[in-house]
């Protein structure tokens, strides 16, 4: 059944960032490693490519190390582990500057030094980026990089069904190759996961069809548990009803959001009252969640604008002129004008949230280790601690490069340490078991559609684990999404029996991962007894309590059970818990705001 292998010293799941930046790390490392590098899509099309605004770095002289540290502690509600932020906002300078000299276009002052733009949550500007496509060009630098290295071996459109695991060590991943449909055993003393977030377990989101958790479904499932998978992070601006993103750059350069009356109303959520350009203390300059918060009390409140898509609010560049508007933005110009019929240089462009980012995921240390001997994790299906309940925007593109090249160094050390042999036997004994399932699928006569299941696990995601929550539309959740799991497992029908290229197929085998991730999702929420960051309750919970809750959720897989919940602490190093404040109201706190 599992006739194709390849015996490597190091798998990587992901071409993305993360994956991408990995490798590089792994054969600067060892350049005698045979490194495999597998991606569902062709590395250009990894989801990396959609992000648009900037990457966080401390690159000016009224900015610090400090306040990097303390915009992010204080955007994640407390919740960041505060040893590996450390590490992390000293290390993103460094990586900015080498992306650079490895030919990332970073925007310029007119001095020749890289611009950098006020980001939500962040005190200074300190987001790089070049123009509003940032992704795009460091996507394409990594990739572009990977390919002075032999011992990277691309593996381009294959879909990583399941984790191989012998005797409590990661050896190895079972693969279809997309083409064939042909199952490919991967063995290899050291694997990283680098597969992205989980945001299409609900409908309206900004993430591309690929990015359906099936990373950390499979670590979930082979006992690593998922920590703090009740934080999913809502992007305040997108379209309504495509959920395309429209960037943070947009306020960081200067945009504003009114509600139906034509009024800036964040100043009513204790983000205000603006301040004159281009020192901003908050307004729109505040953190995802809470503008996310805003937008749903102004829609409950009648003051959003009706839209055939949704209610929206309007975020007008007007103000920047048409020639800072083209030249800092003009990816958003020409998609506000191809996909909402709006002309931002005349006109305020319809937005409102859509999941964008999943702040918890697969545990790991500093170097990208999970819980599991040999598996390591990087960008967004792991959680290193440094989000917490809240990510500041930007913080993720220089995530993917500090902690993406962290992982690939230590995954290095393990694969010279473990050595290839043993491991490639132990992976050719699993992998056949571990292709039936999937290759069981394809023989189903009877069963639901993928579709209707999918619909479900949408409306359901939507309905009661959205941007505010309640005890009672948790439970609910929370049976609902059981009860999904357990029609996923009674059968899938399938229209296509073939292997060739069968994306229904894969649809299929994606959804049984995001199912898994939904309800360890919903089921970390519920047991969350406070409001913290992204986590927001609309009932006796709707206030953070550090006394219980200043602790991280582990959701530990119990095959067709409900996950079992332990809490684990939060690490503590210099800045201790306070109240969270931004604009007038963190100037009356007597500080300036996360």
């Amino acid at each position: 059944m599992t006739e194709r292998s390849v015996d490597s010293d190091l798998v990587i799941v992901g071409g993305g960032g993360a994956g991408l930046r990995a490798a590089i790390a792994a054969a600067e490392a060892d350049p005698g490693l045979r490194i495999a590098l597998l991606s569902k899509v062709v590395p250009m099309r990894s989801h990396t490519v959609a992000a648009e605004g900037g990457a966080a770095g401390v690159a000016r002289a009224d900015d610090s190390l400090a306040g990097h540290f303390t915009d992010t502690v204080a955007g994640g509600d407390w919740l960041c582990d505060q040893d590996v932020v450390e590490r992390f906002v000293a290390a993103c300078p460094e990586e900015m500057v080498r992306l650079e000299q490895w030919g990332c276009p970073w925007s310029r002052q007119a001095d020749g030094r890289p611009q950098v733009r006020f980001f939500g949550g962040m005190t200074t500007q300190r987001s790089w980026y070049a123009a509003d496509k940032t992704g795009f060009h460091l996507l394409h630098t990594l990739f572009q990089t990977t390919l002075r290295y032999p011992g990277i071996e691309r593996y381009d459109e294959y879909y990583c069904a399941d984790l191989l695991v012998d005797d409590g060590e990661a050896c190895g991943v079972l693969a279809l190759e997309i083409a064939s449909g042909e199952p490919v055993r991967f063995s290899a003393p050291a694997v990283i996961l680098a597969t992205g977030g989980a945001g299409r377990a609900y409908g309206q989101n900004t993430n591309a069809g690929i990015v359906t958790g099936e990373g950390m479904a499979m670590a979930y499932a082979h006992g690593v548990p998922l920590r703090d998978m009740e934080f999913v992070q809502w992007h305040p601006t997108t379209l309504p009803g495509s959920g395309i993103l429209i960037t943070e750059g947009c306020r960081g350069e200067g945009g504003v959001l009114t509600n139906r009356e034509g009024r800036r109303y964040l100043q009513d959520y204790g983000l205000g009252p603006p301040e004159p350009w281009p020192r901003p203390k908050a307004m729109e300059l505040g953190p995802r969640d809470w503008l996310s918060q805003a937008f749903w009390r102004e829609d409950q409140a009648g003051r959003t604008v009706p839209t055939a898509q949704g209610a929206a609010v309007q975020l007008d560049l007007r103000q920047l002129g048409e020639a800072r508007i083209l030249e800092r933005l003009p990816l958003i110009t020409d998609v506000a004008r191809r996909f909402a019929g709006v002309d931002p240089l005349h006109a305020p462009i319809p937005v409102r949230p859509a999941v964008h980012y999943t702040m918890g995921g697969i545990p790991t240390d500093a170097e990208g280790a999970a819980p599991l001997a040999g598996l390591f994790a990087a960008g967004e299906c792991a959680s290193t601690g440094i989000h917490g309940a809240n990510r500041l925007g930007s913080n993720s593109l220089a995530e993917l490069l500090v902690f993406g090249r962290a992982a690939g160094e230590a995954a290095a050390r393990r694969a010279r340490e473990a050595g290839r042999r043993r491991h490639a036997r132990a992976a050719a004994q699993l992998a056949e078991a571990a292709a039936r399932p999937a290759l069981a699928m394809l023989r189903n006569e009877r069963g639901e559609r993928v579709a209707a299941l999918r619909d479900a696990l949408h409306a359901t995601m939507e309905r009661h684990v959205g941007i505010f929550r309640n005890q009672a539309g948790l439970e609910q959740a929370c049976a609902d999404l059981a009860e999904l799991r357990e029609r996923y497992r009674r059968g899938v029908r399938l229209d296509d029996r073939s292997r060739i290229y069968n994306t229904e197929w894969l649809s299929a085998l994606e959804l049984g991962h995001t199912l898994q991730v939904a309800e360890a999702m919903a089921c970390s929420a519920r047991a969350r007894l406070e409001s913290r960051g992204a986590h927001r309750r609309d009932d006796a919970y709707s206030e953070r309590d550090d006394e219980r809750f200043l602790v991280h959720t582990l959701a530990h897989a119990r095959g067709e059970a409900a996950p079992a919940l332990e809490h684990a602490p939060v690490t503590i190093t210099r800045a201790a818990p306070q109240r969270r404040a931004y604009g007038a109201a963190a100037e009356a706190a007597g500080g300036e705001g996360a």
